[in-house]
């Protein structure tokens, strides 16, 4: 297996190849809608070249009025979207979006109430489970109520797959207005947890941030599932060096998981901000210093399972002031971090005195 990182039509594009196929993480950072509909486009070409089919896509900043534009660009190409507006109004500075796709395998989707929620597939001979985009049965019902009925979604989705919520590894959640109800999200999740008897197995990895959604929902998730086939090693949780587990103030989400396969072996690393070893945010009002201590958080994470910074291959950084994005790119330099592909986003972040906050995944032979 190798890992290429590489930009082409201006999108940022990490290819993994494999002996029998391929995968590609492609990033795209937009601005103005005839740059995202260029940028569509592109990403429809760089498919097509690469007889790719795609498994999942974010799309961060954009009015949902765009989602025409996205379909039509992709056609039959296209995968369930996880499509997110601005932090607080339909739009963003912060404009783009990131795909995940592959091609020499067979992908199918999976249904839930007659749509398409996501995809299934068999990637290092393992069964996969990829949910996108999932929303309450009713966006009229209170927060958490829509809450439950995600949870509810996700296993209904999980079902139709022919897998259950022990199997998943990652989640994602995007709520509108996260700083009002982010504690009564975190109960609806550990009752959640505790009812299925997730904490007796693998917590998953997990991003939690603020953002509205163009179904006016009170939030919208995804998560990654996968089988572990007799002979395989299970997934593992993955503890922080420098952060204490996040259960202990509250939220019920791993660090990192970690699962390996006979070619590959993937860390997939939790949405990380500033807090400090005892669990406080640190650094209030400093952007560049939250930046260097996430960065920091996040190097010791890939240290402890001999990974760098060069075995990225996807990342989302997340702003709650889009001026401040450039702090990024100088943190890195400052710190020796070559460039990776990123995707840069507007949002909230889960507690009102955190500004930045990371997440990536990592491949190693």
């Amino acid at each position: 297996m190798t890992l290429t990182r590489y930009i082409e039509n201006d999108l940022q594009i990490s290819a993994i190849r494999h002996k029998e196929y391929q995968e590609y993480f492609i990033t795209a950072q937009t601005g103005a809608p005839d740059h995202f509909q260029k940028n569509v486009q592109a990403l429809a070409q760089t498919l097509y070249a690469l007889n790719a089919v795609p498994l999942s896509a974010e799309v961060f900043g954009v009015p949902v009025e765009n989602r025409t534009r996205w379909d039509e660009a992709l056609q039959s190409r296209c995968c369930p979207v996880m499509w997110l507006e601005g932090r607080k109004d339909h739009s963003s500075s912060l404009q783009g979006f990131q795909v995940w796709a592959v091609s020499g395998i067979a992908a199918e989707p999976v249904y839930l109430n007659g749509q398409a929620a996501g995809m299934q597939y068999t990637l290092d001979g393992r069964r996969w489970c990829r949910l996108t985009g999932l929303l309450p049965q009713n966006i009229g019902a209170g927060r958490t109520e829509q809450t439950e009925s995600v949870f509810h979604a996700m296993e209904e989705a999980l079902a139709q797959a022919g897998m259950q919520f022990s199997q998943v590894i990652r989640t994602w959640f995007y709520n509108s207005e996260m700083l009002q109800w982010y504690d009564d999200f975190n109960r609806v999740r550990t009752a959640f947890f505790e009812k299925r008897g997730i904490f007796d197995q693998l917590v998953p990895a997990s991003t939690g941030i603020g953002c509205r959604n163009g179904a006016g929902a009170a939030l919208t998730a995804g998560l990654l599932a996968v089988d572990t086939p007799d002979g395989f090693s299970p997934p593992a949780m993955v503890p922080s060096p420098l952060q204490c587990p996040s259960i202990e103030y509250g939220s019920a989400f791993s660090r990192a998981v970690e699962l390996s396969s006979p070619s590959v072996r993937r860390l997939l690393i939790s949405g990380t901000a500033s807090i400090e070893p005892g669990g406080k945010s640190i650094h209030f009002g400093d952007m560049e210093r939250q930046i260097h201590l996430t960065l920091c958080v996040v190097q010791a994470i890939l240290r402890s399972r001999d990974m760098n910074w060069s075995q990225v291959s996807r990342a989302i950084a997340y702003f709650t002031d889009p001026a401040d994005a450039p702090l990024f790119q100088k943190c890195l330099a400052a710190r020796g971090i070559s460039p990776f592909p990123a995707l840069l986003a507007h949002t909230d972040i889960c507690r009102d005195d955190l500004l930045f906050e990371l997440e990536l995944d990592a491949l190693s032979v």
